[in-house]
């Protein structure tokens, strides 16, 4: 054998296959890692995990990468003199322990920010423990993944339904029309609505003859294979779904059904979108005013229908608008909490 040989027999020898869940996001999907030593050499979609069935998604994929980043932080940093050093856990938890309480007697207790991020907030500890601390702190200023990601729909939630975590998701594998906005889950398998397979259910959609139709401004995977892709201006989500209530109100196509006993402020909704006309908003998101007709008209004759917003209809100027808007719209169409339309899920 030659040296070359050995030297391959030796890594095959001490590398080994690792099933882990990812935990960068809430997609939750199947990794299946190659490990040599201590060292995430490779990661792939894991084939046989029962809920992402394969899928990867590009963060999924450079999993080796972040592991073995030379900057990746492996331990404690403590500040001294202007300079960070590396300490102990038992060292930084102590200097914590020392200077949080003279810190908040003397700046009050909206001096201390908590971030909590990915995968922390993926965990069952950070679900238990976090909220004990900042019940404590009393600190209004908490920033997560969340505050760039999805908290107006968080904003809207609570406002409209009265928990910022009651998030209606849509019935995939039951949907007879679904409009998606801002959104890629044959990139990313779906965020604040995770699923199994979530590319998976948007192609059995299709065949059993429903309709997607992606507002996208960039023509991604998923509005590839969508029945019409609509290439809103960035931004604009907003105005083009208070177009589609006005049209809903306009054309007498709304009609909340067995919803309408349990509504507040329906006649205040179509004042406030009165003046947002096809017309009116069809030169700001550069989508033509018949084209925005017909897609209310294709919510309100659809026999069941949703409405999904995610990143793209969040991380903009009127983010919290558009996430109401998008659940006024499920409201207007008699598809809120409804099979075929958005449902509300129980949390773990």
């Amino acid at each position: 054998m030659s040296g070359h040989d050995e030297a391959t027999a030796t890594r095959s020898a001490a590398s080994r296959t690792a099933l882990r869940i990812c935990p960068l996001c809430e997609a939750t999907c199947g990794l299946t890692l190659t490990i040599e030593g201590a060292t995430v050499t490779g990661a792939r979609g894991d084939r046989d995990d029962v809920f992402s069935k394969g899928f990867i998604c590009p963060k999924g994929a450079s999993f080796a990468e972040v592991d073995a980043d030379p900057d990746r932080l492996t331990g404690p940093l403590v500040r001294e003199g202007g300079a960070l050093r590396e300490a102990t856990w038992d060292e930084a938890f102590d200097l914590v322990a020392a200077r949080m309480r003279p810190l908040i007697e003397e700046y009050g207790p909206h001096a201390v920010g908590v971030v909590l991020g990915n995968p922390n907030v993926h965990t069952m500890a950070g679900a238990l423990y976090p909220p004990v601390l900042l019940s404590l702190l009393r600190t209004r200023s908490l920033f997560t993944a969340s505050t760039v990601d999805q908290m107006p729909k968080h904003v809207s939630s609570g406002l409209l339904f009265g928990d910022p975590l009651a998030i209606a998701v849509p019935d995939l594998d039951r949907t007879d029309h679904l409009l998606l906005l801002g959104a890629n889950p044959l990139e990313s398998n779906g965020s604040l609505c995770t699923a199994p397979d979530f590319p998976g259910k948007l192609k059995a959609l299709r065949r059993r003859g429903g309709t997607l139709v992606v507002v996208d401004p960039r023509r991604t995977r998923t509005a590839k294979l969508a029945d019409r892709h609509v290439a809103i201006r960035p931004g604009t989500d907003a105005l083009l779904l208070a177009a589609l209530a006005q049209v809903l109100f306009e054309e007498k196509l709304a009609d909340p059904g067995v919803l309408a006993e349990h509504l507040d402020g329906l006649s205040d909704v179509r004042e406030a979108v009165r003046d947002f006309t096809p017309e009116a908003v069809a030169g700001a998101c550069d989508v033509p005013a018949d084209e925005i007709r017909l897609l209310a008209r294709g919510l309100a004759a659809a026999p069941t229908a949703a409405v999904y917003g995610r990143v793209g209809s969040s991380t903009v100027e009127f983010g919290t608008l558009a996430n109401w808007l998008v659940d006024v719209l499920n409201i207007l169409t008699g598809n809120l909490d409804r099979p075929g339309g958005v449902l509300f899920p129980l949390s773990a």
